[in-house]
This record gives C-alpha cells, structure tokens and sequence, in this order.
C-alpha cells in the first residue's frame, strides 16, 4: 500500500534514510527502541482490529507512532499522519522495516480544515471508510509563564490541539456516518493538565481541557448515531526529552507519580486500543487517566507534610 512504487523496498529505504533529517531519525528510532523494550520477541497480539481502517494523527513520532504501531500489530490499516511529508515518510519508512505494510502516508497539519479536507480527500480515494480516529497529534506549547505568552503561540497551540481534534473528528463522522459495515470509534488523546495545570503551558492545558469538553459533547451528539467517543489522559510519557534530565531530575519526576514511573508509548496505545475494541462496546464519553496515580494524589510524598 505504499505510495511510492518501482523501486525496491530495501534500496529505497536505505537511501531515503540517509536524507531524511537527523531529528526525525532519531525520534522514530527511539519510539522503536521503547516499544521493543515492552514486550518479549515472542509475544503473540490478537488480531482484535484485522482490516480495521485507522487514522492516528500525529503519529510519525513518539506516542503517536508507538499507538500506530500497535494497532499495526493487531492487524489494522493504518494511515500514518504528520505535519510534513518528511517526518510522515520516515515513520512510514520505520515501520515498513519492521514489516508493517498495511498503511498509508498521510501527511497534512490539522491545524488548518482545508489541509484536513485535504486529508480525507486521499482517505475516500484509497479505503473510502475509517473505523477508529485517533486524535493524537497536539502542540506542546512550552517556555513562556502566562503574562508572556505571544498571542501567536496561544492560538497556534489552541488550534493544533482544540480546532485540529475538530476539524479532523467533523470529517470522519461525515465518512463514518456514510460508510457501510456501520459508524466507527473516535478516541481523543487529552492529558491529565486539563485538570492539574502545570507551568508555563497555560495554552497546553487551556486546549486539553477544551478537549475534554469536547469528548463530552461529541459523545451526546454522536453516540445516538452509534459512534462511540472517548478520551485517553496520559500523564508523564518517556520520551526523548527524558534523557536530557538528570538521574536526580528524573528521580524527582518519578516520586511525583505513586507507581513510581512514568508511562511509556505502549501504556498510551493499550489504553486507546482498548477503548477502540469491541471489548469496550458500552464505554462512551469516557476519560480514561493512564498517569500512575498522579491525579489521585494530593501531593508527592517527600513534600506530604
């Protein structure tokens, strides 16, 4: 199902690879790196979604590629979103050499509703049907306390996470209501910020907050139509920007969750899949917190006092 056709799977990889920017390189790798850790080699998935049509944005890095490839794993069609052609080639690439070829390249910003018209436009020219949207793709909007924060970085962030979440949710449900075989399962990707806020993200948790608010609605609207909505609400996620702390930093992360560590990819997809599955049938308009405890608890407890 690749886009690209006449070359040799193996040359072109190779040769793409050693174009594509260190950056995106070194992300997808890591994402393969974390996933593997997870799992034995010889694990054997259900096939809970075999030829189930997906469409996960932001997933050509970290927590959107490791959900993308889970549900790679259990036998879906994927469509693998970016916000540019490079970073969603590469993704793809990745999971072509992981012997994933149930996918397709769909890269577009979702900030912006003729990019995503755009998107589902190549959607109803391949599968012409989508049975699970996740809406993962988000900007993380850090660095700058409220009094200082551009109005452009604001509105950037708000329209990434809250108008993105949207404008991709309104296209599906106008395939998924037209389709047949029935409507789909949409699963938005919040955070547990939208209830405890943190520092310097006043966008960030402004928009997962408005998501919240959004599942809510949409499952009143939608789940007469048969589509199902739900939310997953990470909390810390191991990712790349992990490893630029210290051991003492990253011990003091750790305390702030009872568990005692942070999530990884595979944490996030197990969740949404799980809500995506036939297994949660009459589960709708839920928020599933996926954080280790952190929100059930008052404070950490080195500073319980």
């Amino acid at each position: 199902m690749s886009i690209v056709t006449g070359v040799p799977a193996k040359c072109f990889c190779a040769v793409l690879a050693n174009r594509l920017s260190s950056c995106y390189n070194f992300s997808v790798n890591y994402c393969f790196r974390q996933v593997k850790s997870t799992r034995p080699q010889h694990t054997e998935y259900p096939m809970r979604f075999k030829n189930k049509v997906v469409l996960i944005t932001g997933s050509s890095r970290n927590t959107g590629l490791g959900i993308a490839a889970a549900f790679l794993r259990e036998g879906a069609v994927v469509y693998i979103n970016g916000s540019t052609a490079e970073g969603t080639r590469a993704a793809a690439l990745e999971l072509r050499a992981q012997g994933y070829e149930a996918l397709y390249e769909l890269p577009g910003s979702i900030a912006e509703s003729e990019s995503v018209e755009k998107m589902f436009a190549v959607i109803r020219e391949t599968t012409n049907r989508l049975d699970i949207l996740v809406n993962n793709a988000c900007q993380q909007g850090i660095g700058n306390s409220f009094e200082s924060v551009p109005f452009e970085q604001f509105e950037t962030v708000v329209k990434t996470n809250l108008f993105g979440t949207f404008y991709v949710s309104r296209c599906a449900v106008e395939l998924m209501l037209k389709q047949a075989g029935g409507p789909g399962v949409i699963v938005n990707v919040t955070s547990n910020v939208s209830t405890r806020a943190i520092r310097q993200r006043a966008a960030y948790c402004a928009s997962k907050g408005g998501i919240d608010a959004l599942t809510r609605a949409m499952t009143v609207d939608l789940a007469p139509l048969g589509i199902r909505v739900n939310s997953v609400a990470p909390g810390y996620i191991h990712t790349e920007r992990w490893d630029k702390l210290t051991a003492e930093q990253v011990a003091r992360r750790r305390r702030n969750v009872p568990l005692g560590k942070e999530a990884c990819f595979q944490d996030i997809a197990e969740a949404v899949m799980f809500l995506a599955s036939d297994a949660a049938a009459n589960i709708c308009g839920v928020r599933l917190v996926v954080d280790g405890g952190c929100t059930a608890q008052h404070m950490p407890v080195d500073v319980d006092i």
